[in-house]
């Protein structure tokens, strides 16, 4: 899978460089990460044994800012996925305008065998490997795949210990007794809906009565389809690991909730029908939005979507074989790196509250995220329009010419 990922990412880049016209030696930077740490991380088991795991830290590119990304705890995750999840917040942040670089982290480990004490000293050993490498200026990390706001607490204490002061700019996506904020849970959901929103505006599909299809129930998934049903939309099907459940009138999404918290899934919700999870790609729909892990969106799933635009929450959905059958099919793909941007925006506003020891107010958070959203989109929308490409080479074009400008602009040390 990281193999295939990091190959992905790479076509990506030679592609924007070239329609970029990007300096040879700027391109060449660009396909290596800046630093690659690997770590060996021994927990002490609540058995009494140590069982040593394997954790990574990559900075891929830091020309414009602190490298940010997310940790995650995933029992298949290799050092190619950290690399190519890193480059993608290098691109993320520049396709957003924010003053960061690309970083990714995680551990090998199966977080749901471990219990809360082992969970918190894997973390905790885990941030003190990799601590030469964090701070606030250096490297800001937060939650990602099976890591969360508790995570990120760990993590900032145990930093914070290492250096001997308290740094709470050291990672976003804090509880907010500790400086967090109220807008970043669900701030990546509330991008995908400006990045709906807009899309749908552009091609002439009013969102009111259009019929959506969510994948994936998680922490994008599930206040997504709430904050589409409210935005009037009917959210038609939703599946998750469990299974999928269809309703041509629109799911209530409030009882489906309920429903998922009760039993786990959203399988066997009684108010639709229980389809298998693969059928949920044949749904017709105005919208598609897969919101869970990568790779789902093969050239057979491409060539069986019903819908007429893709808005990607997960991170790399869309396999490069199935970006060519969906450009021939007409279906408008709003990439990840534009679409799922909202999560590294709110990211960015705690990190800058931390740095000012001074809170916004929400109404402001909620305005900045929607204007943020809108930018990127109209610049990346004109880009295509302009090279005549899908959105997701226009992004990288937006992103990589960024980058370039800032590499450009510092030069090269020594």
């Amino acid at each position: 899978m990281g193999s295939k990922a990091w190959q992905a990412v790479l076509d990506n880049l030679d592609e924007a460089a070239e329609l970029a016209k990007l300096d040879p030696d700027v391109h060449r930077m660009l396909r290596t990460p800046r630093r690659v740490l690997e770590v060996s991380v021994p927990v002490r088991m609540d058995d009494g044994s140590v069982e040593v795991f394997t954790g990574w830290r990559v900075h891929h590119d830091t020309t414009r800012g602190p490298a940010k990304g997310g940790i995650r705890f995933h029992p298949d995750l290799d050092v190619d996925e950290v690399k190519a999840l890193a480059a993608m917040m290098t691109f993320k942040t520049a396709v957003v305008d924010l003053p960061f670089g690309g970083g990714k982290g995680g551990v090998r480990c199966d977080p749901r065998r471990m219990s809360l004490g082992e969970l918190e000293r894997l973390t905790r050993r885990f941030t003190y490997e990799i601590s030469p490498i964090l701070g606030p200026e250096e490297d800001i990390p937060a939650p990602d795949v099976n890591t969360d706001g508790r995570v990120m607490a760990w993590l900032m204490d145990t930093l914070s210990m290492v250096q001997g002061r308290l740094l709470p700019g050291s990672v976003t996506g804090k509880p907010l007794s500790i400086g967090g904020t109220r807008n970043h849970s669900g701030a990546t959901s509330a991008g995908c809906l400006d990045c709906a929103r807009v899309a749908l505006r552009e091609l002439g599909i009013p969102m009111a009565g259009s019929r959506a299809v969510v994948q994936g129930f998680g922490k994008v998934g599930g206040p997504l389809a709430y904050l589409l049903a409210s935005a009037g939309m009917r959210v038609v099907a939703v599946a998750d690991i469990g299974g999928a459940v269809h309703n041509e009138g629109g799911l209530d999404i409030q009882a489906l909730s309920e429903h998922v918290a009760e039993t786990g899934t959203v399988a066997g919700f009684g108010g639709g029908d229980d389809i298998d999870g693969d059928a949920i790609w044949d749904i017709e729909c105005e919208l598609l939005v897969p919101a869970a892990l990568g790779g789902v969106i093969t050239e057979e799933v491409a060539e069986r979507i019903a819908a007429k635009l893709v808005v990607e929450a997960a991170n790399g959905p869309t396999t490069t074989e199935a970006q060519g059958v969906l450009d021939r099919r007409g279906v408008v793909v709003v990439p990840d790196i534009l679409a799922n941007a909202g999560g590294v925006t709110a990211s960015y506003f705690e990190w800058a509250q931390a740095q000012q020891a001074y809170p916004w107010d929400d109404g402001v958070v909620a305005e900045r995220l929607r204007q943020r959203m809108e930018r990127a989109f109209t610049a990346v929308w004109a880009r295509a329009e302009t090279l005549g490409v899908d959105m997701r080479t226009a992004a990288y074009v937006v992103a990589v010419e960024r980058v370039a400008d800032a590499i450009a602009a510092r030069g090269l040390f020594p």
